[in-house]
């Protein structure tokens, strides 16, 4: 036998509701039965329902808060990840918030891991307690159930630079629009968002300088060009639309999936025509032959390694760490120091001397 306090003074409703309970207390009820007893008990003593949306239903209203929260490209990551979830929920998505389970939110953190890496789980599982952090504050939820999960083990990054030799054989190979943003890659240090999606309106030609705005940091930068890349650009057919990008396909590849995942795959296949990474054994995923299921091998070169190698051959060259930090887009308090003031100049004396390198 259990007391309970009503918490009202109302003999009518008190009845009412300790008849709920009793009746209750007599039969063995799944969980769903269980949540609606307390949904009617709390209309009762409210006069309202008991807020509880479905998952899929908050997943929205979430999505929306955060488009005036966080830069654009955060929230891609957030709509990727939510979208995601939803999609491995399937039906259960209907289902209220409260709903959804530990065991549930354990198996879709493994299932991401099995099929790409550990450290992409750990960035969607935060994603996740983000989400329902928010409901917990929203008082829709009790707990935070992605935060009682651990992080997966993660393995040392083994990514690296190219080596010059390694850049020879992949400019041997590299046509078109790829060859152009591997020039940039290398000569300007920026990721491959950045670069894929430059527009015609941030290239002065008259002045040699291309502008960024990066996606990832929302930097401003504006970096002098090398002789190879205003030679490559003036070759190419201009545009009377300053918005139209410099790179039409691979800009159209990043509008279309989001995300710059197909990108690095294409990229992948230049590095095995370069002889610089083993051909996939299948089509689509890099599992060093373990099939769909296995987990991803990550190889050690890729079109951020440009990045790597623009550090490495500027600071060979004799660049200043602030100077290239500051090409490159680290933020450092070298940098931001008031009495450290990397102009253009500076750049482009840093840049033409990483152009100078012979890696032909």
């Amino acid at each position: 036998m259990a007391n309970r306090s009503t918490k009202t003074a109302d003999r009518k409703l008190a009845q009412k509701l300790a008849d709920t309970w009793e009746e209750a207390g007599r039969r063995s009820m799944i969980e769903s039965q269980a949540r609606k007893v307390v949904s009617d008990i709390y209309q009762m003593i409210n006069a309202s329902p008991l807020a509880s949306p479905s998952v899929a239903e908050y997943m929205t209203r979430w999505l929306g808060q955060k488009k005036s929260e966080v830069r654009p490209i955060t929230l891609r990551h957030y709509e990727d990840t939510i979208s995601e979830f939803a999609k491995w929920l399937g039906s259960r998505a209907a289902e209220p918030m409260h709903g959804i389970h530990l065991q549930e939110i354990a198996a879709w953190r493994d299932q991401v891991a099995a099929r790409s890496t550990a450290s992409t789980a750990n960035l969607k599982l935060k994603i996740l307690r983000i989400m329902f952090m928010a409901a917990w504050r929203d008082g829709i939820i009790l707990d935070n159930p992605p935060a009682k999960l651990k992080l997966l083990k993660t393995q040392p990054s083994i990514r690296r630079g190219f080596s010059p030799s390694e850049l020879q054989a992949l400019l041997k190979v590299v046509a078109g629009e790829w060859r152009g943003m591997v020039l940039l890659g290398l000569y300007t240090g920026q990721r491959l968002r950045d670069i894929a999606t430059l527009t015609w309106a941030q290239i002065d030609a008259e002045n040699r300088t291309i502008r960024f705005l990066t996606s990832k940091t929302s930097r401003r930068q504006m970096i002098p060009m090398v002789p190879v890349v205003s030679s490559y650009l003036a070759e190419l057919p201009s545009s009377d639309d300053p918005t139209a990008a410099v790179f039409p396909s691979a800009a159209a590849i990043v509008r279309r999936n989001r995300a710059t995942s197909a990108l690095s795959g294409a990229f992948f296949g230049i590095l095995v025509s370069a002889g610089l990474a083993q051909k996939r054994s299948d089509a689509g995923s890099n599992d060093g032959g373990q099939g769909r299921s296995g987990r991803r091998r990550q190889n050690e070169l890729c079109f951020h390694s440009l990045r790597h190698s623009a550090t490495t051959l500027l600071k060979m060259s004799g660049a200043t760490e602030a100077v290239v930090r500051d090409i490159i887009g680290h933020e450092s308090a070298v940098v931001s120091q008031h009495y450290t003031h990397v102009g253009i100049g500076d750049r482009r004396a840093a840049l033409d001397k990483l152009a100078a390198i012979d890696l032909d």
